[in-house]
């Protein structure tokens, strides 16, 4: 089985330098495209009713919803991402997901009155709903649709990325190989990757990264996501090898170029392949004594 190559002329290595413009420009269309055709609907529906509104009411309407959804989008994300849904999670999580599109709707609908009010005010004029408890009631049927539709983008997307960036694994082991003669540091991890699969030797790691159900593996400018945490991982690792040097950042002491104290007691820890991670306190003597064997 070949293993992973070290230049690799992929598309979304490129799309790596513009990924946070480009989702903020997703969502920003996701959001504010469809809040300009309601506003048309809307206003053309009071207008054949025959009913007299001024234009601009229909458009702060919805573009103050638009505009809060974009706001709570990254709350709603760091969610998606602390807590993901998996076939094994999701039936304990769901209360919590439930739970959590009630209070993303009380922040959309307090936002959005605000705004509403600002904008009124601003023009001369006066908005007061009749009922808040009733307004919350009718948003929120249409909020939790929202919301689930972003839990929904949110998890397809991420689903998405890790294929085509690659997602690692440990290697299984042979059928009829014991269970007690098991490694208990594994020296190679499984990469699938666009439907091929490679192997990377966990020698050739050069630092980790928690991201919330997963650990991301850097390996010469790729990142491999492996579903585990960094206890599990960390404990499964050679100690004279890696270090751990924050709560979410474990190193290869190989790969470690320079240490940079700060004046704070934590330090930055330089990698041979220009990454800057962060060392805390407690970890830096440690570290420091390790990387000078």
């Amino acid at each position: 089985m070949p293993t992973v190559p070290t230049t690799v002329a992929e598309p979304w290595r490129r799309f790596l330098r513009l990924r946070t413009p480009i989702e903020l420009a997703l969502w920003a269309v996701a959001f504010l495209v469809p809040a300009a055709f309601n506003s048309v609907v809307t206003w053309l529906d009071i207008q054949r009713a025959g009913q007299e509104l001024e234009p601009w009411k229909p458009v702060l309407w919805e573009a103050s919803s638009a505009v809060m959804w974009l706001l709570l989008a990254p709350a709603m994300i760091a969610l998606c991402e602390r807590w993901p849904l998996h076939a094994d999670t999701w039936r304990r999580r769901l209360p919590g997901y439930l739970l959590a599109s009630i209070a993303f709707s009380m922040l959309h609908v307090a936002g959005m009155v605000l705004m509403r009010k600002a904008g009124y005010l601003a023009l001369g004029d006066h908005y007061g709903p009749d009922s808040l408890p009733r307004m919350f009631g009718y948003e929120y049927l249409k909020d939790v649709r929202t919301f689930a539709l972003v839990v929904l983008a949110s998890h397809v997307y991420r689903w998405f990325w890790r294929r085509l960036q690659g997602e690692a694994r440990l290697l299984d082991l042979p059928d009829d190989l014991p269970a007690a003669s098991a490694p208990e540091r594994p020296e190679r991890f499984l990469v699938r990757k666009l439907g091929r699969e490679f192997l990377v030797a966990a020698a050739d790691i050069e630092w980790m990264q928690a991201s919330g159900n997963y650990v991301n593996l850097r390996v010469r400018g790729h990142d491999y996501p492996l579903r585990s945490t960094m206890a599990a991982i960390e404990a499964q690792l050679d100690p004279a090898r890696f270090a751990r040097i924050h709560r979410s950042h474990i190193v290869n002491l190989d790969q470690v170029a320079s240490i940079e104290p700060l004046d704070t007691g934590d330090a930055r820890v330089h990698m041979k392949d220009g990454s800057v991670l962060p060392c805390s306190r407690r970890q830096r003597d440690a570290l420091r004594g390790r990387a000078a064997c």
